[in-house]
Formats: C-alpha cells, structure tokens, sequence
C-alpha cells in the first residue's frame, strides 16, 4: 500500500514539474516572420521607454519634494534663525548665514539630479553626487564637533548624496535595460512566411 502512494505521489509531482517548466509549443516549429519581430520590438521599446519615464518621474518627484523641504527651512532659517531643531543644534558652531548656502547647495544638487534623470543627462548626475560629497564632508565636518553625535540629522550630510546615488543607480539600471532592447532589435533575423 505504500510503495503504491509513493508510486502516485511521484508520478503527481513529475506531473507538477513538467507543467512548472513547459513552454507553449502551438507556433514553436515555426519561426517569427519579420514583420511580428518588427512588432514585437515596437511593443518592447514602447513599453520600455514608458517605463523609463515612469520611473524617472517617481524618483524625480522625490527629490523634489526633499527639495522642496530644503527651500522651506532655508526659509526658516532665514526668517527666524536657529528654530528649527535640527539647525538649533550647531547654533554654537556655524554661523546661520553658513546654514543657508549649504541647503542651497543641497537644493542646487537636488536640481542637477533632477535634470540629469528627466533628461537622461548622466553627468548631472554626478555632478550632483560630487556636490553631495562636498556637503556630507561639511555636515560631518560639524556633526562630528558637537559634545554629542545626533543622530536624528544624519540625513543632512547624506540626503542629497543618496539622493543622486539611488537616481544614478537608477538611471543606470534604465540604460541598462534599453541597451538590451536595442540589442534584440539587432538580433532580429531574415525570414518571410510562405
């Protein structure tokens, strides 16, 4: 009785395999006339530049919006200096006027990721990343300096460089992806349907 189960518990799990891996096979025998390739890389660069807008646009609109957030507290600081908290806490060490052009800075390296991505500009994007290296060393600069570590404004040095890191990772990955688009494009073979 239990080699039999185990005979039927084999055969059902062969049987489960065998549909997990196989491929339609209706039109395999015959091969793809030049016309369904053609239409068939329309439909892949189509939807890959869909894509590559979409998601360009998202990572955009998050800078954007940390952009956005810079430009508020720069107006803060600049109308009531030293009441935002994660600026209250290098009162003794930085100047407000120092303040200021750092986040302008930072919105400035927001902006060059921003167009860099929209308009698949790479080196805006490092430009961006390099503006972000010059900002974390001079957050860190003066983190480091006060009694205490705080934590809680770590994303002043590496907000705009992870920032312009992820959207050049992204850019990338995007490329990537169009690049092979291409390629099958140039792959595509000679051949008419009798």
């Amino acid at each position: 009785m239990t080699t039999t189960i185990k005979h039927l518990a084999r055969n059902w799990q062969k049987s489960r395999d065998d549909e997990k891996f196989s491929l339609p096979t209706l039109d395999d025998a015959r091969p793809m006339d030049t016309q369904e390739q053609e239409e068939l890389v329309r439909l892949f660069e189509r939807s890959q530049a869909q894509q590559s807008l979409i998601w360009r646009s998202v990572f955009a609109a998050f800078l954007f919006c940390f952009a956005a957030f810079l430009v508020y507290s720069i107006f803060q600081q600049a109308s009531s200096p030293w009441e935002l908290r994660y600026h209250a806490y290098f009162m003794e060490e930085i100047n407000s006027w120092m303040i200021i052009v750092a986040d302008w800075i930072a919105v400035l390296a927001c902006s060059m990721t921003i167009i860099g991505l929209l308009h698949n500009l790479r080196q805006w994007i490092w430009y961006s990343c390099f503006a972000g290296m010059t900002l974390a060393v001079f957050w860190l600069y003066y983190m480091l300096r006060m009694p205490k570590f705080r934590w809680d404004v770590i994303w002043l040095p590496f907000g705009p460089l992870s920032g312009a890191g992820i959207c050049l990772y992204v850019d990338h990955a995007l490329n990537e992806s169009r690049e092979d688009v291409r390629k099958l494009r140039s792959s595509m073979y000679a051949y008419k349907a009798s």
